[in-house]
This record gives C-alpha cells, sequence and structure tokens, in this order.
C-alpha cells in the first residue's frame, strides 16, 4: 500500500484554518473540505507527479494540487517518499512571498 503524502505542521495549520473558515458559515462543508483534503493526500501518495508546476508563481521545486469543488491549493514536493505538503493555500493567495519561506524538502539520499 502506498502511504498518503505527509502534511507539515503550516500545512495542517493552513489546513485547520481553512476547516474553521468554512465552518463559520456551512459546517458540513467543511467536513467535506477536509475529507477532499485527505483524499487528494491519498492520490497524491499514489501519483506524486499529478500535480502542477507554475513556474510563474516562482516555485519550480512545488506542484500544486487543486481541490475539486474548494478554491484551495495543495502546496507540495514531489522529491520526497512519499510527497510532503507544505502549504494549503486559498486560490485568491499570491503564492510567491507565502512560499519563499518554506525550507528545502529535498529527498534523502540525492
Amino acid at each position: 500500500m502506498t502511504a498518503p503524502a505527509i502534511f507539515t505542521s503550516a500545512a495542517l495549520r493552513g489546513l485547520e484554518e481553512a476547516v474553521a473558515w468554512i465552518a463559520r458559515d456551512n459546517f458540513d462543508a467543511a467536513i467535506e473540505f477536509r475529507d477532499a483534503t485527505i483524499e487528494a493526500a491519498r492520490m497524491l501518495g499514489k501519483f506524486p507527479s499529478m500535480g502542477a508546476r507554475r513556474p510563474i508563481h516562482g516555485a519550480d521545486r512545488f506542484r500544486f494540487h487543486g481541490l475539486r469543488r474548494f478554491p484551495y491549493l495543495l502546496v507540495y514536493s514531489a522529491e520526497t517518499t512519499p510527497p510532503r505538503i507544505v502549504r494549503v493555500l486559498h486560490m485568491a493567495r499570491d503564492p510567491r512571498p507565502i512560499l519563499d519561506s518554506v525550507p528545502d524538502y529535498s529527498p534523502v539520499g540525492k
């Protein structure tokens, strides 16, 4: 069995903040969002290269995976096994200043 992508502490904080924000208006939608995020992490574990690269954002080392039905992106490194989700970002945010502060998650042994 393939391991799901791992959430960094910053990504978990982003997920928790997004769930809380959505729950203010719609608790059921917040649960659906959380479940969609967990399912996406499972899929990224199986297919790490499924996310798009977005060099325009200045983040060649990361891939971006949009969540169906929700305006959020999972930003992750496919260079680790399992992949490492480094941020959960709303699509309205400019990812450049946020991702500039993310440490390098190079695979061990490379």
